[in-house]
């Protein structure tokens, strides 16, 4: 169990840190999903930063517990913003089947979260 765990671990650090190295690489890429009411260029790259952050954190033994926790925290934040792409007439993630598939997977993501928290 251990073994597995530390995959798990590892391989959701490391997919939050090419997340985060996207955000900076294809910028683009995210500004549909964000609100028009906040500063795009801004909020892109802070999320990005976010998402380096705790992605790394989750390989330091001495930072795992809060970079775990807040990578499930992260995911519950975003969580409003894959229901709303649903209901779009055209959805931020491409297609209705996309954000059909996106939606349960945010729950995915926030489950595996929890459990490498725990």
């Amino acid at each position: 169990m251990k073994r597995s765990t530390t995959i798990l671990r590892s391989v959701f650090g490391a997919v939050l840190i090419i997340g985060g190295i996207a955000h900076f690489v294809v910028p683009a890429m995210y500004d549909p999903m964000i609100p028009d009411a906040l500063p795009k260029h801004l909020v892109n790259y802070l999320v990005g930063l976010l998402e380096l952050a705790l992605g790394s954190g989750v390989f330091f033994p001495r930072y795992r517990s809060a970079a775990t926790l807040g990578i499930f925290i992260l995911m519950i934040a975003f969580l409003p913003l894959h229901f709303v792409d649903v209901f779009r007439d055209s959805p931020a993630i491409g297609s209705k089947a996309l954000a059909y598939v996106r939606l349960p997977l945010q729950f995915v993501l926030i489950g595996w979260a929890w459990f490498i928290h725990k």
